[in-house]
């Protein structure tokens, strides 16, 4: 399996994944036109685009790259049937595209009826998971998304998290300066610091890393706990989760 990034937009990513026949698949297209000079660069034949939840940025490529290749399969949750999506999915559902096998995780909080793809080692979860961080709340809760975060973490330590946006510098930034004694974190932001430098993409990282540099991950650490709440009086994961992202919003 080979997987490729297509940068579009502001700084959405959308993924490609081939399976080394030709044959690919395309991930939240939120435009059509650096797609289709991918595939033509490449010749390679989409089978299927992966949708994870509504929002433009996700899905505004669909309908041309439809009408470009009429045989094209939409997979996506009920949040995506006025968006273009053919097959609808949800959690548990297992899949079986162009070659690959996909388990559907239910991964709700940046919208309702948020979708993860999961074959390992790829995990596609849109607007879940990013480097160092988590989508905002536009339709879910606090406790939805802890808890899709706990599903993730669930998943190997090898998984790559292919997340749709580049937001790890700034997702860094607020965990240091959250937690300026964090070696890691601080280790991590340098890191990412001199890849942006040089305009070079930060994902897909792995799990392994995220738990260690993502806050978002780190519910139950005595440290963040002690940072958030000093006075002990969040005793629930999604509690500490929940004002670790009330900051983030307005760092």
């Amino acid at each position: 399996m080979n997987l490729t990034s297509i940068p579009a937009l502001q700084d959405n990513y959308i993924w490609l994944l081939n399976n080394n026949e030709g044959r690919c698949l395309i991930v939240d297209p939120g435009e059509a036109a650096p797609v289709l000079q991918v595939l033509q660069e490449k010749q390679w034949q989409p089978e299927a685009i992966l949708l994870t939840h509504h929002h433009h940025d996700h899905v505004g490529g669909v309908a041309e790259l439809v009408s470009r290749y009429p045989q094209l399969q939409v997979y996506g949750p009920q949040e995506t049937a006025s968006k273009g999506a053919t097959i609808l999915v949800e959690e548990g559902d297992n899949l079986r595209i162009a070659g690959f096998d996909f388990t559907v995780l239910a991964t709700p909080g940046h919208t309702l009826g948020h979708i993860s793809f999961f074959s390992f080692p790829y995990l596609f979860c849109g607007d879940t998971m990013f480097s160092g961080g988590c989508g905002r709340l536009f339709e879910g809760t606090p406790k939805q998304m802890d808890e899709s975060f706990h599903k993730i973490n669930c998943l190997p330590a090898e998984t790559l998290i292919c997340c749709a946006h580049e937001y790890t510098l700034s997702n860094l930034a607020f965990a240091k300066a959250l937690f300026p004694q964090d070696s890691k974190i601080s280790h991590y932001y340098h890191e990412i610091k001199k890849l942006r430098a040089k305009n070079t993409i930060t994902v897909p990282t792995k799990l392994a890393t995220e738990r260690k540099i993502n806050v978002f991950l780190r519910t139950q650490d005595t440290e963040i706990k002690n940072v958030i709440s000093p006075d002990g009086d969040l005793h629930h994961s999604w509690q500490i989760f929940a004002e670790l992202r009330q900051k983030k919003d307005v760092f």
